[in-house]
């Protein structure tokens, strides 16, 4: 969620959300006569929201539509002041990843009656690991709004030189593919880079080989056979010498000169790397990742929710289904370079870029990180084990077993 997305970053997507006035009521009509204020947060920069602003307006004489852009660095505290306070946005823009910690503090409506009301708001218009972002406890508490998975970057002509070049489509390929590419470009080379430090790595490839990690009751299951076997996969990348370990290698640089061939990442990079290396350009593009059991990605992006607290409940429902409307979408990704959540949206002619369509096809096999308010904290927990065995050398068995223990301990379990 915290990524930054692509071509502007993340930091430019949208949510809006009500900026009360320090006068008491959380919605109040504002000017005279019957307009009526909807007051929105997103997080972004206005310009990738006015235009959308504009359109609801021209469309729905009377209502205003106030918007506020909030830096995603200051959202999460600014939205549990509002929660402590009560007063807060009518529509907020929610990271995937926080649905569950305001869901549960009761911050977020049920969206139950809306999605009654507003077909367009249905779940079979969206991408599945979308829908799955905005539930919790049984209840839809947020709209799928834009979306971000990760897929494999990779250079055409150097995974072709080795026999792949549509890129590697096993868990055995990829490993072949990396092993040949160090031979052939010797030290110094590796054959992909895999990002320890960031909290889905694991959990991506432990999706692959078939491990709930943490299951449907919420118990984990980091110390059992197939998420151990995925820690072995990956710890096999570092001691082979494929993946680097404690570098500060820049990810574009190395793509550029080879170093780095592959690599693993969301559709920001697509234009960072066109920007800054346009030497290798027709050189190197995206797919799908490799597959075990199955190619699962994870899934982020943001979902549009209604303030529990707000008074405009009906009117922010509104303009969600607006928002959730293929032009509006669309609009969006004009302005901001978010991919849509709403999956007709992809039948425009903008998604036609192979590359981006590789993200399309990913989509369909992306899932949200578990979806419970303890895991920030556990993922953190993840990182810092996998650090001790690839890095530090610890036994991958003992050290699961020490973070089942401490999934417990976070879990209440």
């Amino acid at each position: 969620m915290k990524k930054k997305t692509w071509g502007t970053m993340l930091a430019a997507v949208l949510t809006f959300s009500l900026v009360l006035a320090g006068c008491g009521s959380n919605n109040s009509n504002s000017g005279s006569g019957s307009s009526k204020t909807l007051k929105v947060w997103f997080m972004g920069t206005t310009d990738t929201v006015e235009p959308l602003a504009e359109m609801y307006e021209k469309e729905n004489p009377g209502i205003k539509v106030e918007v506020q852009a909030i830096p995603w660095d200051s959202a999460h505290d600014k939205l549990l002041t509002a929660v402590a306070s009560k007063n807060g946005p009518d529509v907020v823009q929610m990271g995937t990843t926080w649905i569950p910690e305001f869901a549960a503090a009761g911050a977020l409506a049920d969206m139950a009656p809306y999605i009654e009301k507003y077909p367009n708001l249905k779940a079979e218009n969206f991408y599945d690991g979308a829908v799955q972002t905005g539930q919790f406890d049984g209840k839809t508490v947020g709209i799928p709004w834009y979306v971000e998975t990760r897929s494999l970057f990779y250079r055409t002509d150097l995974l072709g030189e080795v026999g792949y070049p549509e890129g590697p489509k096993t868990w055995d390929e990829l490993k072949d593919a990396s092993q040949q590419l160090v031979a052939k470009g010797g030290a110094g080379h590796y054959g992909i880079t895999i990002d320890g430090k960031d909290q889905i790595t694991a959990a991506i490839f432990a999706w692959q080989n078939g491990s709930d990690f943490i299951d449907d009751q919420g118990q984990p299951h980091f110390n059992e056979p197939k998420y151990v076997e995925t820690i072995n996969y990956l710890k096999s990348f570092f001691d082979e010498k494929l993946t680097p370990s404690g570098t500060d290698l820049d990810t574009t640089t190395a793509f550029k000169d080879g170093t780095i061939p592959m690599f693993i990442s969301g559709p920001w990079m697509i234009q960072t790397i066109k920007e800054k290396d346009p030497e290798i350009d027709g050189k190197w593009t995206v797919t799908t990742l490799p597959a075990k059991e199955n190619n699962d990605s994870s899934i982020g992006g943001s979902d549009l929710s209604i303030f529990n607290y707000s008074n405009n409940k009906d009117e922010a429902a509104k303009f969600i289904s607006f928002l959730s409307d293929t032009e509006a979408q669309l609009k969006y990704y004009e302005t901001s370079n978010s991919l849509p959540a709403l999956k007709t949206a992809w039948d425009d002619q903008a998604f036609s870029d192979p590359m981006i369509a590789a993200f399309g096809k990913q989509l369909e096999t992306a899932r949200p990180a578990p979806q419970i308010k303890e895991w920030e904290t556990i993922a953190q927990a993840v990182i810092a084990s996998f650090e001790q065995i690839t890095v530090g050398g610890a036994d991958t068995q003992t050290e699961m077993d020490k973070l089942n223990d401490k999934a417990k301990e976070i879990l209440g379990k």
